[in-house]
């Protein structure tokens, strides 16, 4: 069964030839968007695909097979941005697939000229009327990836439910290599296991408390011997510091240090990581890396890593009340309620199993 919409038939989606897919969000969201141009570049493998994307997001599509060509919606002036959207009609696309699920984007998709406009309308806005197809995803299309595919059904399509991808080139693999060696953690037999760890988030309300992770990073060390790298971008630098601080196992602080496909490459050869929602922990799990994932007023059913073993943390409290910018519960919060005994049972089985299959590689 497809989505609740109207269909083209799909000897009209055949004809498309030059399909710009928009998303407009972070990069978590861009990584969990990869099924559908997977999914399109099968249905379509001479088309141009384009997407775009907020600037800063572009890197999670660097080497990616399936498109051709990525451009980034820039913060300027108005008049840049019509100059944008300008270029943008003069592209001349044949359909457009709208996944932001935002008003920005639905006003650009109209904007583009394009006679197929795609997009989704979960809020029954004004913005359902910009688009010549709305996708209604099915009650079972909870989770983001299934949700955006849903558009693709729209056309007509029967996609295959389908992973996140990131694709890392040679000279990003070199430098993960590289850095190991010069920092003394060589892979392979008989090196210590790396944990990542993330605690940093967009949002504060994201963030399991620094010490947790510091004492988290101390127990894991004490019965594994492991090696652990503390995550994160150069915003989260701080954070990253303070559980260095707070911990006696001499953890490593690489937050800032390494490019996305960098980061991609060097998580790729890490036992664990563990971290909060984010970005960083989707990157992980696609890169096949073994996910202990800390949610809190986020829904995994929705927002879960998708890609390698993966254990999510949740205590399901209802956030619709205090979500962002602030919360009421105080030290009840979400976040405070996971317990450093719970997370270190959780990875401490996961680390177990995972250099298990490193001694029988």
């Amino acid at each position: 069964m497809g989505c609740d919409a109207d269909r083209f038939e799909l000897d009209d989606a055949m004809m498309f030839r030059n399909i710009l897919i928009i998303k407009l969000r972070h990069i978590g969201d861009v990584l969990l968007s990869t099924p559908v141009l997977r999914g399109l570049r099968e249905a379509y493998p001479d088309a141009r695909l384009t997407m775009l994307v907020n600037r800063g997001t572009e890197g999670v599509l660097a080497h990616n097979p399936d498109l051709n060509e990525v451009l980034c919606l820039e913060k300027g002036s108005w008049q840049a941005q019509l100059t944008f959207v300008h270029m943008l009609k003069g592209r001349r696309f044949d359909a457009v697939i709208d996944l932001t699920d935002g008003d920005r984007s639905a006003i650009i998709s109209l904007a583009t000229r394009s006679p197929v406009r795609i997009g989704f309308n979960a809020e029954h806005r004004w913005r359902g009327l910009l688009y010549s197809q709305v996708a209604k995803p099915r009650p079972m299309d909870q989770h983001r990836v299934e949700y955006d595919l849903c558009a693709l059904r729209a056309l007509g399509l029967d996609p295959k439910p389908g992973l996140p991808a990131v694709f890392v080139s040679p000279a990003e693999e070199q430098v993960a290599e590289d850095w190991l060696a010069q920092a003394g953690l060589v892979s392979g037999q008989g090196a210590a296991p790396l944990v990542w760890l993330q605690p940093g988030a967009r949002y504060s309300l994201k963030v399991w408390p620094p010490d947790r992770f510091a004492q988290l990073a101390d127990r894991l060390v004490d019965r594994f011997g492991c090696r652990i790298l503390l995550g994160g971008d150069q915003r989260e630098r701080e954070v990253a510091e303070l559980v260095a601080r707070k911990a006696r196992c001499g953890p490593i602080v690489v937050a800032g240090k390494f490019t996305l496909l960098q980061f991609a490459a060097l998580v790729k050869r890490c036992a664990l990581f563990i971290g909060n929602d984010g970005g960083a922990m989707h990157i992980a799990a696609a890169m096949g890396t073994p996910v202990v994932a800390l949610f809190g007023p986020t829904y995994p059913q929705r927002w879960g890593p998708r890609g390698g073993p993966v254990q999510v943390i949740y205590k399901g409290l209802d956030c619709r009340a205090c979500y962002h910018p602030t919360c009421l519960r105080g030290d009840d919060s979400c976040m405070q309620q996971i317990g450093v005994d719970e997370v270190y049972g959780v990875a401490s089985r996961m680390l177990e199993h995972a250099i298990a299959r490193a001694e029988h590689e």
